[in-house]
């Protein structure tokens, strides 16, 4: 059986799995489904349509499912899907689609710091650590693993590769691509990802290939056409792979390496040989 507070408001039709703990002050509105044991803690407020996994941890004053921050929305029923075992820190916001019937989706596993925002329609995968106030705008796309350093921001459709990494205040206006690492404002590549890949595991070898990726991307002088077409001749994993068919996918483009030209940048010159 729940657990549930004497000061907490739980609405009609709400369903809440085995072990679940409810706390003080917290509000759940009509028709939300929550799975066995999360823990929701005082004073947050949980909106109608949203539907969450198990073993989810959300602390206090979050706020998951509101209506979204877009002056089109009319109010029409839409969602927000949450999977397993995500910590969703103090004062988060996770806001629902925008249009009728479509969602905002976060995976599983992810880490999802205080102040973090997530607007409506976002899709978040697993694994993703989003540092303090770092801020999604709508229809945004976060591959596995990424980590978005404190204080960062993407535009509206952005996508964020796995295992990519962005430095705090960074402001992004283009795709980061897979492996990568980058940050300034606006945010260039600036190399790759090295330590997050060592990390998850990924071999000596595919490292490799994914260095010899990112110099036939950023620094062979080919433009992306020519770069792509080197890689999927010469490099064959299938992290590899990914990151062609990520760049071959992007609507927005990917995001430009750094030069010794750039000058608004969060990374010392010395960084750019």
């Amino acid at each position: 059986m729940p657990t549930i507070h004497p000061t907490a408001i739980i609405g009609k039709d709400v369903q809440l799995g085995e072990g679940c703990q409810i706390g003080s002050h917290v509000i759940i509105e009509d028709g939300v489904k929550l799975g066995q044991k999360n823990t929701i803690r005082a004073g947050a407020y949980i909106c109608q349509g949203t539907k969450m996994g198990d073993q989810n941890d959300v602390h206090m004053h979050a706020i998951i499912g509101h209506a979204p921050q877009d002056v089109s929305f009319e109010g029409e029923p839409s969602y927000t899907r949450i999977g397993d075992r995500n910590q969703i820190r103090e004062f988060v916001t996770i806001h629902r689609g925008t249009k009728p019937e479509s969602e905002t989706v976060i995976g599983n596993d992810n880490y999802l710091m205080a102040y973090c925002h997530i607007a409506h329609n976002c899709v978040v995968g697993n694994r993703v650590i989003m540092v303090n106030q770092a801020s999604l705008t709508g229809y945004c796309v976060v591959e596995d693993q990424a980590f978005l350093s404190g204080m960062t921001g993407l535009h509206q459709f952005t996508k964020v590769g796995r295992l990519s990494i962005l430095s705090a205040l960074s402001a992004v206006n283009k795709d980061i691509p897979p492996y990568m690492m980058c940050g300034g404002r606006p945010a260039v590549v600036l190399g790759i990802n090295a330590v997050g890949l060592r990390r998850a595991g990924i071999s000596s070898d595919v490292r490799a290939e994914i260095k010899e990726a990112y110099k036939l991307l950023y620094r062979s002088g080919l433009n992306v056409s020519q770069a792509l077409e080197a890689i999927s001749e010469n490099l064959k994993s299938e992290e590899v792979k990914h990151l062609v068919e990520f760049i071959e996918s992007s609507d927005r483009g990917i995001m430009d390496g750094a030069s010794s030209d750039d000058a608004e940048t969060l990374q010392p010159r010395k960084n750019f040989a």
